[in-house]
């Protein structure tokens, strides 16, 4: 029966978010008081558990979400994401004009989320593919699958974030960022390979041109833009915090490479995710030209805080389910059952793959999976610190698995690149698929490396 109220509560959540399209963060917080009913817990520590699970996990990452969440806003409303863009492009020029759309969808979607990253570059992805003469069709997957990918695995990307807290792994963001970088590498590379199966293929639904207004909305072109910032203003926001970050991981070694000096202390104080994206967040602003800047600053802000609540919320009431699986049984049954089956690095990506298929969401599968996994990391082999940080690959690699109708990604790919839904499953769906199994045997031939 341990296994099978487990079971009924996914159900529950799939259901719920998928076929009843209700917030996951309600979700989330009626499969915590579920679990407390199935499992008996002690009604007078419910609350409580629930409470301190959806605080402790906002109060390690909570900052470092919104922080990220601006930086990109302000990135995509400058057209510093454009610069970025263009400037991948004249570094690596038309020779792989796939692999550079997928380059170029890896680096953009560090700050800028998949879907928006999407629709700022479409115009350039099109523009691009009429000029090298190469199929449109090939050159949205691979921009689509760049972009998925950092998407899934790289901070500060609010899902990579809010699983590596789930799995105490906020104060080392950094080993993160520098597997993740490397794993992403791997699954662009396997969706550079599945674009150039269509390098002849032709988009099959002339009539999706006429995409929504409100999805137009947000497609700009550098006509759009009265002033750019150049390519190091552009990069800095993002670039520099992330050095930061890596540094102060270095710094934190066991072996601290930097002794115990004065300069191993500032560079693990400004090195913290928190200070870093702070940092980042502060050399954003100086993207913003206009006689108002201030006002714009601040309005930036605000829209940053109205992107990022839903994040926090659903974050944080991962937290909570994760907090009440915590104190039911479950952890050590399922620990010594797997461990038994021997699934290790899989069973977080089996799961992961499981709830992103079925309800959509690659955030809501990295949250959920991330807090179902946390109290059974002894028991699979992953509760070192670098196992810490293959398990948020893992789940990664499984919320990338697949992007179909449920997804609104999927969606605003088919749209833009003018495909008919059955040419989309063909090329996207199968696409991002390849990118999960691809990337999840690359982590686990790390894992025998490593662990």
């Amino acid at each position: 029966m341990i296994v099978f109220w487990l079971v009924l509560t996914i159900l529950f959540i799939i259901f719920a978010t998928a076929k009843l399209k209700w917030h996951p963060f309600l979700v989330l917080i009626l499969s915590a008081f579920l679990v407390a009913l199935f499992y008996q817990v002690p009604l007078n520590t419910v609350a409580k558990t629930i409470s301190d699970g959806f605080g402790g996990i906002l109060g390690y990452i909570g900052l470092v979400i919104v922080f990220g969440t601006i930086i990109g806003l302000i990135l995509e409303k400058t057209g510093a994401a454009i610069v970025m863009a263009e400037s991948v492009i004249k570094v690596l020029g038309p020779r792989f004009p796939t692999l550079t759309m997928s380059i170029v969808g890896a680096v953009v979607s560090i700050p800028v989320f998949c879907d928006s990253g999407y629709i700022i570059l479409n115009s350039l992805k099109e523009s691009l593919a009429e000029r090298l003469h190469v199929s449109s069709v090939a050159m949205s997957i691979a921009l689509a699958t760049g972009l998925y990918a950092t998407h899934t695995f790289v901070p500060p990307t609010p899902g990579p974030i809010a699983a590596a807290g789930n799995l105490g792994l906020e104060s080392n963001l950094g080993l993160v960022i520098m597997v993740g970088v490397v794993v992403t590498a791997v699954a662009v590379l396997a969706g550079w390979w599945w674009s150039n199966r269509f390098l002849n293929a032709t988009p099959d639904n002339i009539n999706a041109a006429d995409a929504p207004a409100a999805m137009l909305e947000g497609m700009k072109t550098r006509d759009d833009y009265s002033h750019l910032p150049s390519a190091t203003m552009a990069f800095l926001p993002i670039i520099v915090p992330i050095i930061l970050i890596c540094l102060s991981s270095v710094a934190n070694f066991p072996s601290a490479p930097f002794g115990s000096s004065m300069v191993a202390e500032i560079l693990i104080f400004i090195g913290n995710p928190l200070t870093a994206l702070l940092i980042g967040l502060f050399l954003s602003f100086f993207l913003i030209k206009s006689s108002q800047k201030t006002q714009e600053i601040s309005d930036s802000i605000s829209q940053g805080l109205v992107v990022a609540a839903p994040i926090l919320l659903i974050t944080g009431a991962g937290g909570a389910f994760g907090a009440m699986l915590k104190v039911t049984p479950i952890g050590d049954y399922l620990g010594s059952t797997l461990s038994a089956l021997g699934l290790g690095i899989f069973m977080p990506f089996i799961v992961s793959a499981a709830l992103k298929t079925a309800q959509g969401s690659t955030t809501v599968a990295l949250v959920t999976t991330s807090a179902m996994v946390a109290p059974l990391l002894s028991q699979i082999g992953l509760d070192s610190e670098l196992g810490r940080v293959f398990c948020v690959m893992a789940i990664g690699a499984g919320a990338m698995t697949i992007s179909h109708a449920n997804d609104s990604f999927f969606w605003i790919v088919s749209q833009f690149s003018r495909m008919s839904v059955a040419q989309a499953y063909k090329a996207h769906s199968m696409a991002t698929g390849i990118q999960g199994v691809t990337s999840i045997v690359f982590i686990w031939l790390l894992t025998l490396v490593f662990i």
